[in-house]
């Protein structure tokens, strides 16, 4: 089940570039994009990043919401490009869209519209066995973390460990607080500020699955992040 209950609009015009009290432009390669982002509710999302990946050229274009939940870039034309939006569980897949190589300068807008889930499960974060030792695999996630830590700077998460219930429930607790410090003290070295951060390990305490399986303590060995306040 995804961890979104998304509702998304998106519309596209294409219109002759009249661009006013604003420094991009559309030219003869490149047409300008102007997204908007909001709530189901209708209120403008900050700091949110959105991704462009071109299905041609494989290039990436990267835009973050500002006050009004609004940006704008330049995009090159001839090219279908997949609307992607940054979550802490990694990036979410949502439409496409297609710039047509034409002549004329054009601007297309799309809207978006959806409410996040306030809980996430950071993937491929990895500790060494019974440790709360951060493996390298995980420093790529994590820096994805910092980037939207801080496109969002009044956002305030908890970091929650928690494990299998391998052990005792004492180390186990034990355990997970120490990893979910350890996440926290990664963000810091990073130059996030200690008091948008705070941390819980609840051990054993709340399986997602059985822990009869291998498969499932693997599931139950997770990092959440919860949103506390945007």
């Amino acid at each position: 089940m995804s961890e979104y209950r998304l509702f998304i609009i998106i519309f596209v015009c294409i219109f002759p570039a009249i661009i006013q009290a604003q420094s991009l432009e559309a030219t003869e390669t490149q047409a300008l994009l102007e997204v908007s982002v909001s709530s189901m509710e209708g209120k403008a999302r900050t700091g949110e990043i959105i991704l462009l990946k071109g299905k041609r050229t494989k290039k990436i274009f990267k835009g973050i919401t500002d006050a009004k939940g609004k940006f704008a870039l330049l995009i090159p034309e001839g090219d279908t490009y997949q609307i992607q939006y940054k979550t802490f569980s990694g990036d979410i897949k949502y439409d496409e869209i297609t710039i047509p190589n034409e002549a004329g300068r054009y601007t297309y807008q799309f809207n978006i519209s959806y409410n996040p889930a306030k809980t996430f499960t950071l993937k491929d974060v990895f500790f060494d066995t019974g440790k709360s030792t951060l493996r390298p695999e995980s420093y790529k996630a994590l820096n994805e973390f910092v980037e939207l830590m801080k496109a969002k700077p009044s956002l305030i998460v908890e970091i929650s460990g928690h494990t299998d219930n391998v052990g005792s429930s004492e180390s186990n607790q034990n355990l997970s607080l120490q990893r979910a410090n350890a996440v926290k003290n990664y963000l810091i070295s990073k130059g996030i500020a200690a008091n948008r951060i705070e941390t819980k390990g609840y051990g054993d305490t709340q399986a997602i699955d059985t822990n009869t399986t291998e498969e499932g303590r693997q599931k139950n060995r997770r990092t959440e992040v919860r949103i506390i306040k945007e």
